[in-house]
This record gives C-alpha cells, structure tokens and sequence, in this order.
C-alpha cells in the first residue's frame, strides 16, 4: 500500500516524464519530419542547415511559449479557483482577456505594428484588472461576490468592445485578429519576464500553500486559524491576473487550461496546494504542449489555433471530471 509522500512522489515523476515526452514529440513533429538523430545534432551543433533552421528558429520557441503559457494558466486557474471558491472559476473569469483582447485589437486596427501587440495586450490586462479591483473594492466593501459579479461585468464589457473592433475593420485583418483571439502560438516569443514571472508566481504558491489549504474551506475556517484573509484574496487576486495576463501577451486567449488542469489533479489526489502549485504548473505546460502539437499536424500544412484544440478536448475532459466528482460523492 503506497503512502500519500510515495503517491505524491510517483505522480510528480509521472508528469515530469510526460513534459520530457511532450517537449520531444513537438520537437520532432511537424510539416517537416525529424529523426532523433537529426534533432540531436540540430541540438548539439547548431549549422546553416534546413532542420537546424526548423528546430532553433521555429519548433524551440513555440515549445517553450506552449510549455510556459500552460504553466501560467495552470498556476492562476489553481489559484482562481481558491480564491472565488467556485469550481467553475478559470482564469479568465474576471475579465483580464477581455481587456487584453480589447487592448491588442485596437492596436492592430489603429494600423500599428503587431510588433506592439504582446505589450499593448499586457497594458490591457493590467487596465482591466485595476478596474476590477478599484469597482470591488469600492467602500472598502470587498466579498468574493462582489468581485466575481464585477469581474463577469467588466468581462462582458469588453466583449462588446471586441465585437465593435471586429465589425468595423477591414476583411484583410479580421482572419489574424480571430486566431489571436482563440489563442494561437505560431508568433509567440518568450522573454525573459514571462519567465520571471512564471518562477515568482510558483515560489509565491508554494510559500502560500498553507494558507491557501486552510481558505479552500471557508473564510471563517481560515480567519480562526489566524490566517490574514483580507491580505490574502488580494494577494490572490493580483497574483492570478498578473499570470493570466502575462499568458494572454504571449499566445492570446487559450481556454480550459486553466480550469480542467486543477480539476483533473484534485482527481488523482493532489488536493494539498504543496503538491497542487507545482503539479498545475507542470501538467498545464505539458497539456498545452501536446495540444499544439495536434493544432500544427491535425490538418496540416494547414494549422488550427491552439485555443480550439484546448477547447475540443477541455469540453468532454471536464464532462469526465465531473462525473467522476458526482460518482466520488
């Protein structure tokens, strides 16, 4: 009979394997077809030849943008979902997408650079989240209602902000605008803030574990263990927003990451948030990997937005989850 510490350590092996095998398997597939051989020497001796060319240029850093969108959106899905109490809580409830979109769609329709795009989106995503906060935090009256009945407002301001952008422009930009907004990684580029910021947001869950352990079961639980829960909702609050805007500047919108990843990991048994913070971050990575991978190969040479393969497979894997969760019950 394994113990929780042996169970614990297994399933963080297994997922460990699983992001080896994703980041190999996209790697290597693709349009252009790779042998472990050639993407060992792409990899060791970078040279002027078409599958280095591939690998370095095109195949690393979309991987990488894959491997840290999902861990992003796994981490604040998880922390969303403690701080709303809500089960149906993703990070994109409270409307940060919504004014990243706004934000990036109006840079491209003003006929700027798309270059500006993942800074443009970032400064919508912070706008809207100072929003957000300001209206829930009005009076010094904060509740997890108020700010989940404000956040699904703002959001679907926004939304009406993007179907303006959209009706208004021109055919030629539409089509580039849409893949954007249903989450698309064959621009991506990451920097060495998105990293940052993906390694602080895990520190910082790892080191709140406890108390995060402790609010999953109700304020006044938390409140009589001494835990500081005003502090903490807004601690939870902008870390969230911070690392679903960060994931929304490098890939766009990329749906039920964050909201089946936690679930599924509840279900294998990692319900300690020690064990839930860094699992959420490695299984999203590797989850959104492998969903790229179908996006690039499912009809290729033509190539899906990764945001509609999440979606297609995140529907029926939350339908599972939640049967299973009414079977447990």
């Amino acid at each position: 009979m394994l113990t929780s510490t042996s169970k614990s350590l297994l399933l963080l092996c297994a997922l460990s394997v699983l992001c080896l095998v994703a980041v190999f398997a996209s790697l290597i597939t693709g349009s252009v077809e790779l042998s472990t051989r050639q993407l060992w020497d792409a990899l060791i001796n970078p040279q002027a030849t078409m599958q280095s060319q591939v690998i370095w240029e095109l195949r690393i850093p979309r991987t990488f943008a894959a491997l840290v969108t999902g861990g992003l959106l796994g981490l604040s899905g998880v922390i969303m979902q403690v701080l709303l109490r809500n089960p149906l809580a993703d990070p994109y409830i409270l409307g940060v997408s919504g004014g990243a979109s706004a934000a990036a769609l109006a840079l491209l329709l003003s006929g700027a650079s798309a270059v500006w795009m993942p800074q443009a989106a970032f400064v919508g995503a912070t706008f809207s989240i100072l929003v957000v906060f300001g209206l829930a935090n009005a009076g010094g009256r904060w509740s997890v209602t108020r700010l989940l009945l404000t956040g699904v407002v703002v959001s679907a301001g926004w939304g009406a902000v993007i179907n303006i952008l959209l009706t208004s422009t021109s055919t030629n930009t539409v089509q580039s605008m849409l893949f954007w907004l249903m989450g698309d990684l064959s621009q991506s580029q990451i920097r060495g803030w998105h990293m940052a910021i993906l390694l602080a947001g895990l520190l910082l869950g790892i080191v709140i574990a406890r108390p995060l352990n402790v609010l999953i079961r109700g304020e006044l639980p938390a409140l009589a263990l001494g835990v500081n829960v005003p502090r903490l909702r807004v601690l939870l609050y902008l870390t969230a927003s911070v690392l679903t805007a960060t994931a929304v500047t490098i890939s766009g919108s990329i749906g039920f990451v964050g909201l089946v990843i936690p679930h599924m990991l509840r279900l294998l048994g990692a319900r300690d948030h020690r064990l839930l913070v860094p699992l959420a971050t490695l299984l999203g990575g590797s989850f959104l990997v492998v969903a790229d991978i179908l996006a690039r190969t499912i009809i290729a040479p033509q190539q899906l937005p990764t945001g509609v393969v999440t979606a297609i497979i995140g529907v029926p894997a939350f339908l599972i989850i939640l049967r299973s969760t009414i079977k447990q019950h």
